[in-house]
């Protein structure tokens, strides 16, 4: 008896097929929403890097934050612990203690920094605060985008898929394109690394008639518990230059680390009758 032609159409061989990358993303946006509320009952600790180097590679400015991330019912809080800050002014360097610091009315650098590490460390709608639209992985953010699956291999010991992305045609407000690692164990994200796409992106529109080259970024993932991936580190670079003669090439990273689960505190109020 040939048992071939049963063993193609049997339910086991048809299970272990691959499979397309709609379904991938399609598990990948369920769990990136489950994970990001799995995220909201971990405290943990953010080490914020930020540098500004002119186009002659000296340093124009700096900055070293250090926050304490707590959930809140919304979202998050992040309460600074510690600011160690830069900048070169007229040959000399002042240090400085407050995030984003100016040293006049017309500080771009200040202002700028204080704007970047706030926009892309600290999005309020992204509840793990990096700028959601930086890595398109929500089905929201998916649906401006056209995937790939460009093929299967092994990253950090675990099969992965990888995907590639970019913008739909005439989608204005997709601005990225790159590729991801997703595991194909558990549909999460290892590696999401994206390029400047299209248009500038909100975190530089501040500084009008910009050009901006070599924008990008890459977050990386871990695994803590079932279903419980966090962003560990993100970082990216680029240079921008004004058409009043500013440039600067740009930096920043992130590191999250110290995950412990929130103490839940709740207040009970008992009617004793008394007016």
């Amino acid at each position: 008896m040939r048992l071939w032609p049963l063993i193609l159409l049997s339910p086991c061989f048809l299970l272990a097929q691959d499979p397309t990358v709609d379904q991938i993303m399609a598990r990948v946006a369920e769990n990136q929403a489950r994970a990001q509320d799995m995220r909201r009952a971990y405290v943990y600790n953010q080490k914020i890097l930020a540098r500004f180097h002119r186009t002659n590679g000296k340093l124009a400015r700096e900055e070293k934050l250090e926050y304490l991330v707590t959930p809140t019912p919304a979202g998050f809080e992040k309460k600074l612990l510690h600011c160690e800050g830069k900048y070169e002014r007229h040959g000399k360097t002042v240090a400085y203690d407050k995030p984003g610091q100016q040293y006049g009315d017309m500080d771009i650098d200040g202002d700028l920094i204080r704007d970047m590490v706030n926009d892309m460390t600290a999005d309020k709608d992204a509840k793990d605060g990096l700028a959601r639209d930086l890595f398109p992985l929500t089905a929201k953010e998916q649906q401006k985008y056209i995937y790939t699956l460009e093929g299967k291999e092994v990253s950090r010991g675990r099969p992965v898929y990888r995907v590639s992305f970019r913008p739909k045609p005439h989608e204005e407000d997709a601005e990225w394109k790159g590729e991801a690692l997703i595991d194909a164990g558990e549909y999460q994200p290892i590696i999401v690394s994206t390029k400047f796409a299209t248009k500038i992106p909100m975190a530089v529109k501040v500084l009008l008639g910009t050009d901006v080259k070599g924008l990008g970024f890459a977050v990386n993932y871990e695994k803590f518990d079932d279903g419980l991936w966090f962003p560990v580190s993100y970082g990216g670079e680029f240079h921008i230059r004004a058409v009043f003669f500013y440039a600067r090439n740009m930096s920043i990273s992130m590191v999250n680390s110290g995950f412990t689960k929130a103490k839940v505190t709740s207040k009970i109020a008992y009617d004793t009758g008394e007016k």
